[in-house]
């Protein structure tokens, strides 16, 4: 397992401006037995060249808001709010507009490579698809740009005539990569994109996926449940809990110093590399994620977490930034924090002393913090 100390800085391509915001995005899908919020009014930005990684367990929504980006999620789905890519509203695209945004500005790695590509077409002839659609090769320049991307990660260029069934998982992996990079598009999400692989081989993706993106200054946007894999690839991470944003901030702060005590869960379920004892007694967290149809008042992580307090029944998750006291009113130049966000409860340091006793008198509906975009 990568170790984030081993993750390089932040690329010098990174932070030139703002490259995708969402405010406020909210998924919903239509279900016989009622509505199902999937992801519930999330906020974020993108840096051009920055790589954000989005952490949670299953059913977190995170995968959900990955597929909302580019309007892949069916027709069950409603979402909400406004994706601005490069300052255009995707949720307000025609469909026209849409196909020539997908492949050419942004595009997507998805999860489960053996059934995202078509298994009765050759991966050169899939690969060549984008640049074709598009109009941005010709056939026989196609096949002279597929040979280059193949070679790019790692393939043989024979390998083009190959159909998916005759690859690994890995090399499968390393195709839909190419794909992703034909157009040469400004932002990649990667949905998980080294699911069901070994650890040899996943190491080897996320070896080539940083590479790659550092030397053509593209933005990223990883999707994982492996808070470790993600600090070690991405300059920033966000973590979701039944569909909203628990806490962001720069991935190091967030993996070894994490402010919500879901986020510090998830960094505690993997043993470290050389510590025996957090090998031999890796730290979980008890019950299951929520029924996003059944959702626990005030903040959903309540039930399940360690340190809760009596007000987070009533009281929902809210972020601000960390170096700022929660009483405190938010600064107006403090948009889009590069520093960690938490909720209202802020961890205690496990190495100062006994927190005073309070009465829960100042814990009032009027003393919530303004909240601010993570």
């Amino acid at each position: 397992m990568t170790s984030p100390e081993t993750r390089p800085g932040t690329r010098p391509e990174a932070r030139r401006g703002g490259l995708l915001e969402l405010r406020d995005v909210a998924v919903t899908y239509r279900s016989a037995a009622g509505d199902v919020p999937a992801v519930r009014g999330v906020s974020l930005e993108l840096a051009e060249g920055e790589a954000l990684g989005v952490a949670g367990e299953s059913g977190s929504g995170k995968s959900t808001l990955a597929l909302a980006l580019l309007r892949l999620l069916p027709k069950t789905a409603r979402v909400t709010g406004e994706i601005m890519l490069d300052g255009e509203d995707v949720l307000a695209m025609t469909w026209g507009r849409l196909r020539a945004v997908r492949w050419a500005s942004a595009s997507v790695v998805f999860q489960g490579a053996q059934h995202a590509l078509n298994p009765v077409r050759r991966v050169g002839t899939q690969i060549a698809e984008p640049l074709l659609v598009h109009r941005m090769a010709t056939p026989a320049r196609a096949r002279t740009r597929v040979t280059e991307l193949l070679e790019q990660v790692g393939l043989p260029a024979w390998r083009a005539r190959s159909y998916p069934h005759e690859l690994s998982g890995g090399q499968r992996q390393r195709v839909m990569i190419a794909m992703a990079l034909a157009c040469e598009p400004q932002l990649i999400i990667a949905d998980e994109p080294t699911t069901a692989l070994d650890v040899m081989i996943q190491a080897q993706v996320l070896t080539l996926i940083r590479s790659l993106i550092a030397g053509r200054g593209i933005s990223l946007i990883m999707i994982s449940h492996d808070l470790s894999v993600l600090a070690a690839t991405c300059d920033r991470l966000a973590v979701m809990y039944a569909g909203r944003l628990v806490e962001t901030g720069p991935s190091r702060e967030v993996f070894t110093g994490a402010r919500h005590p879901y986020s510090r869960a998830l960094a505690e379920a993997f043993p470290t590399v050389g510590d025996f004892a957090s090998r031999m007694a890796p730290r979980g967290l008890g019950g299951d994620p929520p029924d996003p149809m059944r959702l626990p008042g005030g903040c959903s992580f309540h039930p399940r977490c360690p340190v809760a307090l009596p007000s987070c029944a009533w009281r929902d998750v809210e972020l601000w930034p960390a170096d700022r006291a929660p009483e405190e009113p938010a600064s107006p130049a403090s948009s889009a924090p590069s520093h960690t966000a938490a909720c209202v409860h802020v961890l205690p340091d496990p190495e100062a002393g006994p927190e005073p006793e309070t009465t829960g008198e100042d814990e009032t509906p009027a003393g919530r913090p303004a909240k601010e975009s993570a």
